[in-house]
């Protein structure tokens, strides 16, 4: 093959295909990109947004341009001491060095604090990229050193410019529009994987005329062809095998999530929010759990992290499950969606009428809202205690 996704990587913004709310003539990160070569200032940014939509590309393109000493690194394999041995290399130099980091988000609370002083005394020019996004991610210091900026999918259009650029470079021994066809309709919007499919398409053509059928079984199983959204259909049927209580299939679907390479604090916060819609006050330590496990993966990280998601899912299957929160508050969200009722005077800031619970030993009668009821207890789990609970104290 003709390794087509290097080849034809942009190697300047006027070559740069998509992002054009960032990087037209008067898009934010285009004038301060052109302001920082004029002034030789070149500030600290994050790119964040979907695989393949041009991250890495632009972060070479800056380096180049700005004559930038050009250090890349990957945080899943990121080490602290390889970086601090390359940047006491650079240390006398008046030109600063590019630090790029690929997937920044894996970067565990250490790792991001140690590039703070390096940030605010500008020893580097840092770049960050990352799929996720950074305000769940990564820390307040960390993101209030940089201009955060999000990169959309290239659009159908964007990939034809690109379709377009190769097919005049290297033009097909056989009939190929069909294949621009297939191509353009079927692929997901990620300019690396585009690429490499009209790759696989040429090599094919340069033998044989290339069939829809014969491209659909080889990219049948790549990221590339919208066959299957891995994602957020395996996070799906996570989600759905917790909430059905079957702690197994629970186990197994993390599993694939996590040999996908799914960030594991995106599984974390899905756990948190199933705590609460489908567990709920059926068992409350379950969102203690689930809290504690983002936070224990947003510091750990793969591979320990797979230990503390399982055990959070095999805890979070095995709970009494109620969705009475999810319920209730969608109601009165619904109710309260067109207009709002006053509040009574004696529950106003220094009512004069109010009665203090705790000067009738803890509950009085007294109405605080003329509505419907909300909340309606399933009596399961540890609903039924709180349920006891309230039945007792209003019937004092």
């Amino acid at each position: 093959m003709r390794n087509i996704a290097l080849n034809f990587r942009p190697k300047t913004l006027d070559d740069f295909v998509g992002q054009k709310h960032l990087l037209d003539s008067n898009a934010p990160l285009r004038i301060i990109l052109d302001k920082s070569l004029i002034d030789l200032y070149m500030p600290n940014l994050l790119l964040f947004g979907p695989p393949g939509s041009g991250k890495t590309s632009l972060a070479y393109i800056i380096a180049s341009t700005h004559n930038r000493t050009f250090l890349s690194f990957n945080a899943t394999n990121f080490k602290l001491d390889t970086l601090k041995k390359e940047l006491i290399t650079y240390e006398h130099n008046l030109i600063k060095p590019l630090l790029f980091i690929d997937e920044v988000h894996r970067l565990n609370i250490t790792q991001q604090e140690f590039l703070l002083p390096f940030l605010e005394k500008g020893q580097i020019v840092f770049i960050g990229a990352s799929t996720e996004n950074p305000f769940f991610t990564l820390s307040p210091a960390l993101r209030s050193r940089m201009f955060l900026f999000e990169f959309k999918e290239p659009c159908k259009h964007d990939l034809e410019i690109l379709y377009n650029r190769v097919i005049e470079k290297y033009p097909p021994k056989h009939n190929f529009n069909h294949i621009k066809e297939w191509i353009l309709e079927n692929h997901s919007r990620d300019c690396r994987a585009f690429l490499n499919t009209i790759d696989i398409a040429l090599d094919i053509d340069s033998k044989q005329e290339v069939s829809i059928s014969t491209l659909e079984s080889i990219m049948q199983n790549s990221h590339g062809v919208k066959s299957k959204n891995t994602h957020y259909d395996y996070i799906s049927a996570l989600i759905k095998s917790i909430r059905g209580s079957d702690e197994s299939a629970s186990i197994y679907y993390l599993a694939c999530l996590i040999q996908a390479g799914e960030n594991p604090e995106f599984i974390a916060r899905r756990l948190v929010v199933l705590a609460s819609e489908d567990i709920g006050n059926a068992n409350p330590n379950a969102l203690n759990l689930s809290v504690s496990t983002m936070n224990a993966v947003s510091k750990i990280g793969y591979p320990e992290a797979r230990i503390i998601l399982s055990q959070c899912v095999i805890y979070l299957a095995c709970s009494p499950k109620s969705n009475t929160s999810y319920v209730a508050i969608n109601e009165a969200l619904n109710d309260t969606k067109f207009s709002i009722d006053s509040v009574p005077e004696y529950l106003k800031t220094n009512a004069k009428n109010y009665k203090y619970p705790h000067d009738f030993g803890g509950f009085v009668r007294q109405i605080y809202h003329e509505g419907k009821k909300y909340v309606s207890f399933k009596g399961i789990g540890f609903e039924k205690t709180l349920q006891e609970w309230i039945t007792k104290i209003k019937n004092l």
